[in-house]
């Protein structure tokens, strides 16, 4: 099975960027389905964007336009470009691998957006 940790998180002000990237060991990841979710605290936790093991990619309409997410198939990884942060993007933000019933996830990184 496969797991999944994270890195890349921090603290930006508005307007800033980052890239998160997930790491995966224990199967390669071009076998499922690979997506980005955040929790911001007391809020659920909610799909940012998903690649498909065709390459089919779907986000948030909240982040439409400057997150882009990728994979590399080759080095099993994951990355969530994200341009032009806003404060509204706060959460810990979640690596996601999911084939038919099965799903595992990272432990999470904090990205926090704060003047």
């Amino acid at each position: 099975q496969v797991q999944l940790v994270e890195s890349g998180g921090g603290l930006v002000q508005p307007g800033g960027s980052l890239r998160l990237s997930c790491a995966a060991s224990g199967s390669k990841i071009s076998n499922y389905i690979m997506g980005w979710y955040r929790q911001a605290p007391g809020k659920q936790r909610e799909l940012v964007a998903s690649i498909t093991l065709g390459g089919t990619i779907n986000y948030a309409d909240s982040v439409k336009g400057r997150f882009t997410i990728s994979r590399d198939n080759a080095k099993n990884t994951v990355s969530l470009q994200m341009n032009g942060l806003k404060p509204e993007d706060t959460a810990v933000y979640y690596c996601n691998a999911r084939r038919g019933a099965f799903t595992s996830w990272g432990q999470g990184t904090q990205v926090t957006i704060s003047s």
